[in-house]
């Protein structure tokens, strides 16, 4: 304890900015993993109802009112509310947009921290070279330098291990927020074929023009 106090001040009070700042990327990166992997499991039980589903309005409904409330939820139920193809794609579309920001909340602060960390760190080394180098204007000892430089170096070090962490369950989030947009895209494709093109499925079954070859052929 009495060393971590002294290298503290050595970095003129940032070490002890960075426990706080890496509690912070962890609380934050927990929170919205967990929520995350909460909507995406959701999201697939929805749509794979809506695979199963007769393409029936009444089946739909039924679907929505067992589906938990969530963003691909709120936009199967605005594909329902609507009368038709083109108004079901916007009142989804505008679903989809409302939903959107909710699903990044937070994310913001890893992305600050993974910029701000590696500063503090580069601050608090600059800092203790400062007293290396009064210790080296006082002909201090060399190994006394020395040590101080390597102890210096440790706010860097505490930054760029934050930094790291955050930018990794950054890109890992983004990757989990990009997926539940996909899905809430999927469910609004899917539900809209149902409703409105409930047997475009049997377009492949059906009669396929003559080529022109054999048509002229038949002439």
């Amino acid at each position: 304890m009495d060393y971590w106090i002294h290298l503290a001040a050595l970095s003129g009070g940032i070490l002890t900015v960075m426990p706080l700042l890496m509690l912070v990327v962890l609380a934050v990166a927990i929170e919205r993993s967990w929520a995350l992997a909460v909507l995406l499991h959701r999201g697939q039980r929805l749509d794979d109802d809506l695979a199963r589903a007769d393409p029936q309005r009444e089946n739909l409904l039924q679907i929505l009112n067992a589906a938990p409330v969530g963003p691909q939820q709120a936009v199967l139920a605005a594909c329902l509310a609507s009368q038709d193809g083109e108004s079901g794609d916007a009142f989804a579309e505008e679903a989809m947009l409302r939903q959107a920001a909710a699903l990044d909340r937070g994310l913001w602060i890893l992305d600050t921290a993974v910029t701000v960390a590696p500063l503090l760190g580069l601050l608090g080394t600059i800092i203790g070279m400062f007293h290396t180098f009064q210790l080296l204007g006082n002909n201090g000892a060399p190994e006394a330098i020395t040590g101080q430089v390597a102890e210096a170096l440790v706010a860097t070090a505490a930054g760029l291990l934050i930094a790291i962490l955050g930018l990794v369950f950054f890109n890992a989030l983004n990757q989990r927020v990009r997926l539940v947009l996909h899905q809430m895209e999927t469910i609004k494709v899917a539900t809209l074929n149902r409703l409105y093109h409930p047997h475009g499925g049997l377009l492949r079954d059906a009669p396929q023009p003559m080529p022109a070859r054999r048509q002229a052929q038949g002439r």
